[in-house]
């Protein structure tokens, strides 16, 4: 898997190492906070590493402390913030960190959207294609194939069919091939959901090739061919072109990381332990915040705001 597509496991270790560099900044830790951070730390040479890379970005810890010194403060205090406001700032030039493979997607994509934003392309043989909230694709229509590469988010395809150019659409770890259809295709966290609302498709991974017929969905990751095909309330799946989200028993960190493409700003897990929770829901895409609520008080949790960006926890 390139730098560009990091791993849910990956994802999950960066916010992790984040939240333990703002924590130990913050105040100085408790014996059991200290515990704490050296059992993540030494439970994987990874955690080390993912927090060293935190730290390199800023120099070190002892570099950031410019932040709460008298200059920093009074800084703070021009901008209206507090010293709680002022650790979230950091937080938030952190979390730049972790749209490294938005950034690097955009120098390659032909179209993209950010947050909140959707778009319509009309391709070079009239078929359409529909983009979510922080998308990206790439087009290649020379020679004898149409060719796509969907780099980052979700998209819909309604494919005017041509036997003789074949309509493809790569992302990092398949492809899919259209036989005269429309469909869609989302990726989150490394997984790639194919779901089919006219004819069918060929999905192409790590194992054999799938054929996808309408009506049903089909899903892969790098080095995990396609499953066999299952079916799915089309609907649901593309509600994001209706204005809805539609969530049937999904893991919290799906769910946040799908509102979070429709919130100019920030929504982050802070607290690994809640992030397998299970959502079930109907929200709007123009209130991303409002199902930050709605799941707030649904799963006990707590959400902690500073501007755009938000900090979910137990």
């Amino acid at each position: 898997m390139s730098r560009d597509d990091p791993t849910t496991e990956e994802k999950d270790r960066r916010v992790a190492a984040i939240s333990w560099w703002i924590r130990l900044d913050a105040s100085a830790p408790t014996p059991t906070e200290r515990e704490e951070f050296a059992a993540w730390l030494t439970d994987d040479p990874a955690n080390k590493a993912a927090f060293d890379d935190v730290c390199c970005l800023w120099g070190d810890l002892e570099c950031l402390r410019p932040l709460i010194a008298p200059a920093g403060k009074a800084r703070a205090r021009r901008l209206g913030l507090g010293r709680k406001g002022a650790f979230a700032l950091a937080f938030l030039s952190l979390a730049l960190f972790l749209s490294y493979d938005d950034i690097s997607s955009r120098w390659r994509a032909r179209e993209w959207t950010g947050a909140a934003e959707t778009r319509t392309l009309v391709l070079e043989d009239g078929s359409h294609v529909e983009l979510s909230p922080n998308s990206a694709i790439a087009t290649d229509f020379r020679g004898s194939e149409r060719r796509l590469t969907l780099l980052r988010g979700e998209a819909w395809f309604s494919v005017i069919a041509n036997a003789e150019k074949p309509f493809s659409v790569s992302v990092p770890a398949g492809t899919v091939t259209a036989l005269g259809t429309a469909f869609d295709i989302a990726m989150e966290n490394g997984r790639t959901e194919v779901t089919v609302a006219e004819n069918r498709v060929r999905v192409s991974s790590a194992g054999p090739s799938v054929i996808v017929e309408k009506g049903s969905q089909s899903a892969f990751a790098p080095g995990v061919g396609a499953i066999a095909p299952y079916p799915v309330n089309v609907d649901h799946v593309t509600a994001w072109r209706r204005g809805k989200l539609i969530f049937d028993d999904k893991p919290l960190s799906e769910v946040i990381a799908v509102l979070g493409r429709y919130h100019r700003g920030w929504l982050l897990i802070v607290d690994p332990a809640i992030r397998m929770r299970r959502v079930t829901g109907v929200f709007e895409t123009s209130n991303p915040l409002a199902a930050v609520r709605a799941i707030e008080k649904s799963l006990g949790l707590r959400a902690t705001h500073f501007g755009s960006l938000v900090l979910l926890g137990a």
